[in-house]
């Protein structure tokens, strides 16, 4: 299976060195230059992972696409990748799972990227164990859903 990443950076040869680094390494890549177009690219596809750069169209634009990442229902795993690590915690609170600085040797990038996604998987399904079992259980639902569909006939 491959694993789709969104990849968000306005400086072009950063956004297609990384595409490159990504796809030699088995992920199906998609990019976007902007905030803006991240935006569109969220509401229109469906990612395991979205990476983006912090400062594009203004200070803060990666916390815009992150948090829009975040409300997903499909909830990808989320980074921000930043030239700039002297965000303090920020980056935690506006929804990202990691900080990535650039520039980065290509081994950390792609070993901290597999970590993110485990670790998210992880989560992911620890949280549908965890609706599963609060999830109210009904010993006999083949009669109850009989008897209600006939109730509803009379």
């Amino acid at each position: 299976m491959t694993r789709r990443i969104l990849l968000v950076d306005d400086e072009l040869a950063i956004l297609l060195t990384l595409k490159a680094i990504l796809e030699m390494n088995g992920f199906d890549v998609e990019t976007a230059s902007s905030a803006r177009e991240a935006k569109q690219k969220l509401s229109d596809g469906k990612f395991e992972m979205v990476i983006t750069d912090m400062r594009m169209e203004n200070e803060t634009s990666g916390f815009e696409v992150i948090r829009l990442a975040r409300s997903q229902a499909y909830n990808p795993a989320t980074a921000i990748l930043t030239a700039y690590p002297k965000l303090g915690s920020e980056w935690k609170s506006s929804g990202a799972q990691s900080l990535l600085v650039k520039p980065m040797n290509t081994n950390d990038l792609l070993r901290q990227i597999e970590a993110l996604l485990v670790t998210h998987q992880d989560s992911m399904q620890a949280s549908a164990r965890k609706e599963t079992k609060l999830a109210p259980q009904h010993q006999d639902s083949g009669t109850t859903a009989g008897t209600e569909g006939a109730s509803k006939a009379l």
